[in-house]
């Protein structure tokens, strides 16, 4: 929209010039000031047709002023750029009826882009956010996860599902407890379900519920974890470890808002979906291990979750967090020497944040020093380990991980009988289906890569409930 009118308002003089310039260059009608009392004054005379605003301005802050100018330019959109880049900033500039957020140093054609897309739509927001962030669960100011914060502050004035994409432990069920605190939904649960925690047979009943004498064992009703969300969110993690059946069951739930506990009985619900997986649905669909038409409502929009080994200056700021967090549970506070953060940062991180949280504790717990050597990195890291040898390390650590969870729960007691059966399955479910995966649904060549019978991988698919899927004709 060649001659719009664009209202430019930051105190850094270079950055009015340059984005002036660039603007001009367009074709747009630029003018800009540097403070809320001249932007006051150029709104008196100038009307825009989009408006780009500094948040921390001479006298004051001028994401406090947007909804009093949107009360008067009710169709303005506001492009709200900030040097604060956090989670709370991207959240806040949309509730406050920005159209869109960027995180300075900004792109020029990222920025011009924006105004493009401004002026053709106007944004709008409601809501308000009162969050430190201090209080948020996720940090980090690198490009990558800007991105993030800009599709939550998307997401949380809206009730769309959200499928969250990202390696294990990258944070999805962070990304998801951020978007359920900071919507409407806040007020109400946020029931976090593990896919891949529950044995096969559990999950419909995990999941929905079940009632007095529907099975053996069933001696009290139980509620299941979709009604335990009503009127909140219900994030599904690990979706990709969801049966078949258990799909289809899910699907209806999500087209009529409702279900039928195992035994009987009918109930609607208000639940709002959050799923993640670190697993290539596409790839599950091509062998036949999931739904395409539940996909397609699960990615209404994606949000994939960077590995922190692209996240740069983010793995020093997440590492001195933790060390942080580690002080306030009573482990000795300390804090890195300069060799030590340059080895952080050279490490390639494959357990990603949860292994970068779980080192920081470690390090608190053992280090003699206040101040954490680089020396004392490098054990713990295994610099000299062989790299496959750094790879099953981290299997056996995730194992560990979730081995841990069949003991949760029971106090003294111990969990149920047939505790190897179970454990087997969940570390072959996985395996087999991301080797059919790989070779397109052909159980003769998946037989051959897992060096087993071809007989033995048909009776543990059965078994397993695993569906091969189409074959390949190759």
């Amino acid at each position: 929209m060649r001659g719009a009118r664009i209202l430019v308002v930051d105190d850094d003089a270079a950055i009015r010039t340059v984005v002036g310039e660039a603007l001009r260059r367009e074709g747009y009608n630029v003018q800009a000031v540097g403070s809320l009392a001249a932007q006051a004054a150029a709104l008196e005379k100038f009307t825009p047709d989009l408006l780009i605003t500094d948040v921390i301005l001479p006298d004051g802050n001028g994401l406090d002023v947007v909804p009093d100018i949107l009360a008067k330019h009710h169709e303005l959109p506001v492009i709200v750029l900030s040097a604060q880049n956090t989670l709370s900033t991207a959240v806040r500039a949309t509730e406050q009826g920005a159209f869109d957020y960027l995180p300075k140093p900004f792109d020029l054609d990222a920025l011009t882009q924006a105004v493009r897309s401004g002026l053709a739509r106007a944004g709008s927001g409601e809501g308000d956010l009162a969050e430190s962030d201090a209080a948020l669960p996720l940090i980090g100011r690198s490009p990558p996860m800007q991105d993030v914060y800009r599709m939550i502050a998307r997401v949380v004035g809206n009730d769309l599902s959200v499928l969250v994409l990202g390696e294990s432990g990258t944070g999805k069920e962070l990304v998801a407890r951020a978007i359920h605190d900071m919507g409407g939904r806040r007020k109400k649960p946020f029931v976090p379900v593990n896919m891949a925690a529950i044995p096969r047979e559990l999950i419909e009943a995990e999941l929905f519920g079940h009632e007095r004498g529907a099975f053996t064992g069933a001696n009290a009703r139980a509620t299941g974890r979709f009604e335990e969300a009503n009127g909140g969110t219900l994030f599904l993690d690990e979706i990709g470890d969801m049966p078949m059946e258990a799909q289809t069951r899910l699907l209806r739930v999500l087209q009529s808002n409702a279900f039928t506990t195992v035994g009987g009985r009918t109930v609607s619900v208000d639940v709002r979906i959050v799923a993640a997986t670190h697993q290539n649905l596409p790839a599950l669909i091509e062998a036949g291990q999931f739904r395409e038409d539940l996909y397609y409502r699960l990615n209404v929009v994606p949000i994939p979750l960077p590995p922190l080994r692209e996240r740069g200056d983010d793995i020093l700021l997440l590492a001195n967090s933790f060390l942080e967090r580690a002080a306030a549970d009573g482990l000795p506070r300390r804090r890195l020497s300069g060799d030590a953060e340059g080895r952080l940062r050279a490490h390639g991180w494959p357990g990603n944040v949860r292994e970068l949280d779980n080192l920081m504790r470690r390090l608190a717990a053992i280090s003699r020093d206040p101040v954490v050597p680089a020396a004392l990195i490098d054990a713990q890291l295994g610099s000299a380990v062989p790299e496959r040898a750094l790879v099953a390390e981290t299997l056996s650590d995730a194992l560990d991980l979730h081995l841990a969870r069949y003991f949760v729960g029971f106090g003294d007691a111990l969990p149920p009988p047939g505790l190897y059966d179970r454990v087997l399955a969940d570390v072959e479910r996985p395996l087999f289906r991301a080797t059919l995966a790989a070779v397109k649904g052909n159980q003769l060549r998946a037989a051959e890569l897992l060096g087993i019978n071809r007989n033995t991988l048909r009776k543990r698919l059965t078994e397993l409930g695993i569906e091969p899927g189409r074959r390949s004709r190759d």
